[in-house]
């Protein structure tokens, strides 16, 4: 018998949703709204205006865009012709964009000019002078030399770039049974996406997912109870799985509308709750922090609110899942990452509260997770903590261009093992304790200190340099760097953030520098990061 779930494209969820929903509003944006025929007809126009210009099967389409229409408009369309998309953080800055560009191969890369005070078309300038002087439809840049094409989305020319107004005027060449043949071609266990993700390398690596993530999707609508009648608001970026499944790619699935805002605003979001009647929402502990800690929160009509998705577990987070459920709504829990899907556990709509603001869920259909013991590989017991493994249909292709890292993550029994220190219970609940790895996790975000520590030790003044994570009330944790200074050097915490500011992304950025003689370290040599967080907690009075 064939598997219960079909594999399709995901270009054809938006040709299944205008057939299915036709007229209903799928997506609100400011003061704009699409139904789903008419996002059907956008996608299908921007699809037919990537074919003129050449894209092919298999193209990597890097896309650098804060949340906007435009965005989603683009991503389905990069699927309906089989290219892959490449989305990339925004909050990312000349160094990380021109490493994910070249690292991807991506052949065009499609920004916006400016939004608000983030100048996107100068970081891109820096990235490939070539646009200056050379030929817009074969730039070849030597710092990226599979690019070809850059695509601005803004209101005037811009030298050596494409003007989006003009992919879509271009459109009208490509017939609409040529991009329907195209469609057709698509294979859904193909590559769709390639999503970068911070790791322990100093560098993110780009996650390889094929089409079949839309399996990870339906069984999450089910398990929130997502139906036509919910009212998403989408406040996460785009670029990251959590905000791209259960936005765009959940409401085109169930029906539900979408309302899409540029970033996360407290004030807006709230307006927006009573506005719109929001059903649905999602986010870390750091949004609904900011949302029930402001003060227009409690005369806000939040009546409409039936759910959401609040990853909780860590102890950290049980004060900020409690006051959720008490002002806002009662949420679904849950763990996920990259590699293997969004919710790859969750909690259900009546599961109890301790469940909710202390574990992190139920395994989801199709993923089997088990507990190692580290150092040796045993699997342990219910209730003993361990290494967070998992197994299942969604697991990632591999790290792209990375095979050494993909065969350290994804062992010979095909378990993927996450690096998360975690807790099965008897009933086979997850609770995701914290991370064996020392990535950050600054407002949702990944810190690779890693990164961070190569970029300070290129300062003159700088001998060593470490970077560890100390608490911070709004974004859980950011990053502190712990330095040694030459002997002799004129250096000052303000200069070396200085120094870093607009070469990592903002979130990366360490908010505290603390100067020392050395570090604790072990027998063998290796600095002890969790007396270093010792040290410096005590020294920033936390």
């Amino acid at each position: 018998m064939p598997d219960w779930f079909e594999k399709t494209p995901i270009g054809s969820l938006v040709d299944t949703a205008a057939s299915r929903f036709k007229t209903k509003e799928a997506l609100c944006y400011e003061s704009n709204r699409w139904s789903f025929s008419e996002l059907k007809e956008e996608v299908d126009h921007v699809a037919r205006g990537l074919m003129q210009l050449g894209i092919l099967p298999g193209d990597k389409i890097a896309l650098w865009m804060p949340n906007r229409p435009e965005w989603i408009h683009t991503f389905f369309a990069v699927a309906k012709i089989g290219a892959i998309l490449v989305p990339i953080n925004t909050r990312f800055r000349t160094r990380d964009l021109e490493y994910v560009v070249r690292q991807s191969d991506a052949k065009m890369l499609i920004t916006v000019d400016r939004s608000g005070p983030v100048n996107y078309l100068e970081m891109v300038r820096e990235l490939c002078p070539e646009i200056e002087i050379g030929d817009p439809n074969e730039l070849k840049p030597e710092t990226c030399p599979e690019l070809r094409r850059i695509v601005v989305v803004g209101d005037t020319n811009h030298r050596g770039a494409i003007r989006w107004d003009d992919v879509l005027s271009s459109a009208w060449a490509i017939p609409s049974r040529e991009l329907e043949h195209r469609q057709q071609m698509v294979d859904p266990d193909n590559p769709a996406l390639i999503l970068y993700t911070s790791g322990t390398t100093g560098f993110p690596k780009g996650v390889v997912h094929t089409h079949n993530i839309l399996r990870n999707v339906s069984d999450q609508s089910n398990r929130m109870g997502m139906t036509l009648r919910d009212v998403i608001l989408m406040y996460l970026p785009l670029f990251h799985v959590f905000g791209l499944y259960e936005g765009p790619l959940m409401s085109t699935m169930t029906g539900a509308r979408m309302v899409l805002t540029t970033l996360f605003d407290p004030v807006e979001a709230l307006q927006l709750i009573e506005a719109e009647k929001i059903t649905v929402m999602h986010g870390f502990d750091t949004h609904f922090h900011g949302l029930i800690s402001h003060p227009n929160c409690l005369s806000t009509d939040r009546s409409s609110l039936r759910t959401g998705l609040l990853a909780a577990g860590m102890a950290s987070s049980e004060p900020v899942a409690r006051r959720t459920q008490e002002i806002l709504c009662t949420t679904v829990t849950g763990w996920g990452m990259t590699e293997v899907g969004v919710g790859a556990s969750m909690s259900f709509l009546d599961s109890d509260e301790g469940d909710r603001c202390l574990g992190s869920g139920y395994p989801l259909p199709g993923y089997e997770f088990k507990v190692e013991d580290p150092e040796s590989g045993a699997d342990l017991p219910p209730g003993e903590m361990g290494e967070l493994c998992v197994r299942t249909y969604a697991i990632m292709q591999e790290y792209y261009k990375k095979p050494v890292e993909t065969s350290q993550a994804i062992d010979h029994h095909g378990w993927f093992h996450t690096g998360d220190v975690a807790v099965i219970r008897d009933d086979g609940s997850i609770r995701f304790m914290g991370r064996y790895k020392e990535l950050l996790k600054v407002g949702g975000e990944n810190v690779d200190p890693v990164e961070v520590e190569v970029l300070l030790m290129s300062h003159p003044a700088v001998a060593e340099a470490q970077v560890i994570g100390v608490p911070d009330e709004r974004l859980s944790e950011v990053a502190c760097a712990c330095v040694v200074a030459i002997e002799g050097q004129d250096i000052s915490a303000a200069s070396l953030m200085d120094y870093c500011r607009g070469k990592l992304a903002s979130f990366k950025l360490p908010r505290h520098v603390i100067f020392m003689e050395g570090y604790p370290m072990t027998p063998s040599g290796k600095v002890q990061k969790f007396k270093l967080r010792e040290l410096a907690e005590g020294n920033l009075g936390l």
